[in-house]
């Protein structure tokens, strides 16, 4: 029938088949974490305008994670503190969340999405701050859910990163984008043009370059101001996303735990690169629940650029 919704086809391999699939392969991969990523599949405290939708989102993580048996302790953007599992519904895994990357786009139907990471507690001791406070190295797996023209889920249990589309037609999951890997360099660099007057001196040049025709063939700018977004398209097209240290904010503005972290897990497992600018998101030691951290994300080579001009300026200094 003209009009008809076709169902999307790669083998029908579904979210759920597929993490049970790469549990044999994962490293810290059990049959909880399969339940834990199936209850993903299914369904603020920082001083900034909260839309009904945020609490909606934050509330549905809290309620299917914590029932799902398989979760220790969650950490989401809109709480304030740790948020703990009741004692007969504990399970091994930690999950830091942002329910709703993007919100402040919602009303003008800008792509919003989720955005996770899930880490393993290693003890049986009654779960704590300490515990949610671990490196990025320790992640055992992360992902994230765009909601745009199609709803998209990206994942990586540690075995490189994979893309699945939602078919509405039957309601689930459906593996699409296999081994997703970022370019070593691209041609767009994404950033916030609007605080071009706070940027240190080393962005600014950098910046700068990508723009000068004499440097080669100018980058293009795309900026949706909505990071699931736009590091999507940095996966898939790749070159740079940038959202640096400021006058303004001189500890960057993206939350550590459940932004640039999850972030940084998918870019690495696709063979690109993260940093704070310094060194490499991963090792960061979080000191604080909702810390933020400047990041600069994208093809190695492009990274590798960016942090060669930060270094120059530094050693000014």
């Amino acid at each position: 029938m003209a009009g008809s919704l076709q169902p999307l086809n790669s083998d029908c391999v579904t979210l759920t088949r597929f993490v049970l699939s790469e549990q044999k392969r994962a490293p810290h991969a059990t049959g909880e974490l399969t339940q834990l990523f199936g209850t993903v599949g299914q369904k603020n405290v920082q001083g900034e305008e909260v839309k009904k939708l945020d609490i909606l989102a934050n509330e549905l993580f809290i309620n299917m994670l914590s029932s799902s048996y398989t979760v220790a302790l969650l950490i989401s953007e809109e709480n304030e503190t740790v948020v703990e599992v009741e004692t007969e519904k504990r399970g091994k895994y930690i999950v830091a969340f942002d329910p709703l990357d993007g919100s402040s786009n919602i009303d003008c139907l800008v792509s919003i999405g989720s955005i996770f990471a899930i880490m393993k507690k290693e003890d049986n001791s009654i779960p704590s701050l300490k515990d949610a406070l671990k490196p990025g190295n320790t992640v055992v797996a992360a992902g994230y859910a765009l909601y745009g023209s199609a709803t998209m889920m990206v994942i990586s249990l540690g075995t490189g990163v994979h893309g699945f589309m939602l078919d509405p037609s039957i309601g689930e999951f459906i593996l699409t984008d296999r081994n997703l890997r970022v370019p070593p360099r691209g041609k767009i660099y994404s950033i916030n043009e609007g605080y071009t007057h706070i940027w240190d001196d080393a962005i600014k040049e950098y910046i700068q370059k990508k723009k000068d025709p004499k440097q080669g063939k100018p980058y293009n700018a795309r900026y949706v101001g909505s990071m699931v977004a736009d590091v999507h398209r940095t996966f898939k097209y790749g070159g740079i996303f940038i959202y640096p240290a400021t006058k303004e904010s001189p500890n960057g503005k993206l939350r550590l735990l459940y932004e640039c972290i999850p972030m940084a897990y998918l870019m690495t497992q696709a063979g690109g690169l993260a940093s704070n600018g310094k060194i490499s998101i991963l090792d960061v030691q979080p000191e604080e629940l909702h810390q933020r951290s400047p990041i600069f994300l994208g093809s190695k080579e492009d990274v590798e650029e960016v942090l060669e001009i930060i270094k120059k300026h530094s050693n000014k200094k």
